[in-house]
């Protein structure tokens, strides 16, 4: 089966336009992608905290990643948590069934 080509999507981002090339099937992710790092490049311009927009899309990017890797931590404290809960019930109940 070929390959589809590459597409070229018209993003902006903060009052910005970018050309970006991608395949068809990916555009809805870029179009949520570069919606969702806007709305954070906004907010950090909205605070009036930082300038110039290479240090706001750097504060995005940071930020972005702190999020996605919290996400990412909290996942893997929660497959833990249920692993020790797996491994607890099955104790009790084999516990359970010898008796």
């Amino acid at each position: 089966m070929a390959k589809q080509q590459p597409t070229t999507v018209e993003v902006k981002i903060l009052d910005k336009e970018y050309l970006v090339a991608c395949p068809p099937e990916a555009r809805d992710a870029l179009m949520q992608s570069a919606r969702h790092l806007d709305s954070k490049m906004r907010e950090i311009r909205a605070s009036g905290k930082v300038f110039g927009t290479e240090r706001i899309a750097v504060m995005a990017a940071l930020n972005i990643t702190h999020d996605l890797l919290e996400q990412d931590t909290m996942s893997g404290a929660a497959t833990a948590i249920l692993e020790e809960m797996d491994t607890k019930l099955d104790n009790a109940l084999s516990d359970t069934a010898s008796e």
